[in-house]
């Protein structure tokens, strides 16, 4: 789509409920690449083509979720399913961006237990990976193309990426200094951070948004202490049902109780997505509770990256195999052990997000004219640019020389991620059908050599 031709465009239609759910279902399907795939797929299938929402209010609602523990691309899904259909919207959203990474994540885990061969899958990642690395590489040129608008914002977007790249600083501390920098810009050169002047550019570009900058806030996103009560006491019920259900049937010790609890904690974790996590869910699945061993933990993490959904969606995995190992159910009951650990592994990791969406998105629509409340949002958005060009870094290292730069240089997977770049940037075609393509010439070549 042009960028200069789509001043006249007319806003789209409201969108039925029941296509957006069909949306959602399909992204559960597709969001491959990470946080910084997934995020990139949604800005363009819903600023850019289908103008769900503007770009100003996709890109507010994503700094929002960038200081948030939790899967940033599950909770942007949820925050925009909120924001275009209410409560109801949101958790569709969130689940349906979930629950197909959870079901093929029980079946491959099933397969991996049961015959010990997923060859097939490892093939397919073989195409996938190099397709993910044009893809993150992509989402930062349109994100930065369209953010960076000032050299102060260029800069922080360049300290952040020297930052984790060179100095392995944690994405925790970048997000707060960037943060920091935007309040203190707000004071200092507050035309640097504010989102005022580009109030145009959304419209500008894409045309007219449903959600579009200027759009008011729908009711049910204004804040309501009597929503804010009901959403919070739900929330913590079901937390605490599920808990007290688990340890009313198994005991403190049992193999669910013990998932219920360690994955709650793992939730809160989260910052700086799945790979700040993974440390502390190994040691908690292999160290302390035995749920697995270290070679299921990698195997777990290469089957985590080849299917859809966020990466933290290995917990899945880990609860599958928690489950059967413990053979909790007895010995003839294996699948279903770990079909139950899977999904108590997932409802305690997943079910926060829910609530900071639900909680505090309220809050931040209510923010979005206030300068010393967009500053730092402001800011996060430029160093989460220099933050996607090191994952773009980190995603060709390994996968063009997997075993280090002293060995093999992986020729075809640089083949496959030229032609994905090609078919990205100058064709523009679309995320599926460049996955699609590069997980089938990988599974090609991996049945040739």
């Amino acid at each position: 789509m042009s960028l200069d031709n789509n001043t006249e465009t007319a806003r789209p239609d409201p969108v039925p409920v029941r296509e957006a759910v069909l949306y959602w279902l399909k992204l559960g399907f597709i969001s491959f690449g990470g946080p910084a795939g997934q995020i990139s797929m949604m800005h363009q299938e819903l600023v850019e083509k289908r103008r769900w929402i503007s770009e100003q209010r996709f890109l507010h609602a994503l700094n929002y979720t960038m200081v948030l523990p939790g899967p940033e691309a599950q909770q942007l899904a949820t925050y925009i399913g909120w924001l275009m259909h209410g409560v109801w919207g949101g958790i569709a959203a969130g689940v349906l961006f979930v629950l197909p990474s959870l079901f093929i994540l029980i079946a491959l885990t099933w397969v991996y237990l049961s015959y010990g061969d997923v060859s097939i899958v490892a093939g397919m990642l073989y195409g996938i990976k190099p397709a993910v690395t044009a893809i993150v590489v992509y989402a930062a040129y349109r994100i930065g193309s369209r953010t960076l608008s000032n050299n102060v914002l260029r800069s922080i977007a360049l300290l952040a990426f020297i930052g984790i790249f060179v100095f392995d600083v944690s994405f925790p501390y970048i997000v707060l200094m960037a943060a920091l920098m935007g309040y203190l810009g707000s004071h200092i050169a507050a035309e640097k951070f504010t989102a005022a002047g580009q109030h145009e550019t959304s419209a500008a570009s894409y045309g007219k948004a449903l959600i579009d900058d200027d759009t008011a806030v729908a009711d049910h996103a204004r804040f309501s202490w009597f929503r804010f009560g009901l959403y919070l006491s739900v929330g913590l019920l079901l937390a605490v049902g599920v808990m007290t259900a688990l340890l009313l049937s198994y005991g403190w010790q049992g193999t669910l109780t013990q998932m219920g609890w360690f994955f709650s904690k793992a939730a809160l974790l989260t910052f700086g997505g799945a790979y700040a996590v993974l440390p502390y869910v190994y040691q908690g699945g292999v160290e302390e509770y035995g749920w697995l061993n270290a070679r299921q933990m990698i195997d777990g993490l290469a089957l985590g990256e080849t299917t859809p959904g966020p990466l933290i969606m290995i917990v899945a995995f880990v609860g599958f195999v928690g489950g059967w190992s413990k053979e909790f159910l007895g010995p003839d009951m294996l699948l279903l052990a770990g079909i139950a650990g899977a999904s108590i592994a997932t409802l305690f990791t997943f079910l926060p997000s829910f609530l900071f969406i639900l909680l505090g998105g309220p809050l931040v629509e209510a923010s979005r004219g206030e300068i010393k409340f967009t500053a730092p949002l402001t800011g996060i958005t430029a160093a989460v640019v220099g933050v996607i060009l090191n994952l773009a870094c980190f995603f060709a290292y390994h996968v063009l020389w997997p075993q280090g730069f002293g060995a093999q240089f992986e020729w075809f997977s640089a083949l496959i991620g030229v032609f994905a770049a090609i078919a990205l940037f100058k064709y523009k075609a679309g995320i599926v059908q460049v996955i699609g393509g590069c997980a089938a010439a990988g599974w090609l070549y991996t049945l040739i050599i």
